[in-house]
């Protein structure tokens, strides 16, 4: 190893030192929870810490055959992908307008959205329940979706306005040579350019939905809609005394979200990173 190899190793030792500990504060209480799901509650009493003595995989297997489990799944992915599907959708369409176009208010406008994130849910709570009951989307998906999409919008917004921004505008110019209007450029041209950006924030809005709890909590009241976070505090309730089935199940609320984010990570660190390069 030569000095210079030697003198890198020195100055980044302590940041391998710092992500190794990040890494193990994070995995091992998911560990723990793994195994803690393989125990009986009687084996999480006597050796909190050890390995199953026997191995009760039932605790897995009677939540994965049970029917309302796959049905929270499902109703947490449909909410979840319309939700990302209308906040990606109008937030390219104002992302685009705030970008590309000079309008009398348009920075007023922009700074109306950008307060949305100082805007708590808690506090929308009871106006928002009043509204959706007299609108009459209690119990229904459209009054978690349509919600969930509208507290997105600030930070898709805010996101995708400046990776349209940095667009050349040569390419616009060029493309309104060739017959394209205002419209045809933001579809043909600078949407397949946002593809990353595009990917970052879907990410971010199928994740945030994924865990929302308080929103589906209030406004559905029916089980047949109640999504995975609401499901896992009904379960715990249910199964308050067995330790150990309520540690199963709450495994298994979380493979979904981390299997997607496994596939999608690549997606969203290169939409960052090709912000920042931009930025």
């Amino acid at each position: 190893m030569t000095v210079r190899s030697k003198s890198r190793a020195r100055r980044t030792l302590p940041l391998h030192v710092v992500l190794i500990v990040v890494g193990a504060v994070m995995a091992v209480p998911l560990l723990y929870a793994v195994l803690s799901g393989f125990k009986s509650t009687d084996q999480l009493s006597d050796n909190p810490v050890g390995l199953p003595d026997p191995w009760v995989v039932s605790n897995y297997t009677d939540i994965l055959g049970s029917g309302s489990f796959w049905r929270l799944v499902g109703n947490s992915t449909l909410i979840a992908v319309a939700t990302t599907v209308v906040v990606v959708a109008v937030s390219a369409l104002a992302a685009f307008s705030f970008a590309r176009f000079a309008f009398r208010g348009r920075e007023l406008l922009f700074t109306l959205f950008t307060m949305g994130l100082m805007f708590p849910f808690a506090v929308a709570a009871l106006p928002l329940f009043l509204l959706l009951r007299s609108l009459g989307l209690l119990d229904n998906p459209l009054g978690v979706i349509l919600p969930q999409a509208a507290f997105g919008l600030p930070m898709t917004i805010i996101i995708l306005r400046g990776f349209f921004r940095e667009i050349p505008g040569e390419l616009e110019e060029a493309a309104t040579l060739d017959g394209c209007g205002p419209f045809g450029f933001f579809w043909r041209v600078l949407l397949p350019m946002a593809r990353p950006a595009l990917g970052t924030v879907s990410v971010l809005a199928v994740v945030t939905s994924w865990n929302n709890f308080f929103l589906p909590l209030l406004v559905f009241t029916d089980s047949t809609w109640w999504t995975i976070p609401v499901g896992v505090q009904q379960f715990q309730g249910q199964y308050s005394a067995d330790t150990a089935r309520v540690f199963a199940y709450l495994v298994l609320a979380m493979v979904p979200a981390l299997a997607f984010y496994s596939v999608a990570e690549r997606q969203l660190v290169g939409g960052l990173a090709a912000g920042a390069t931009k930025g």
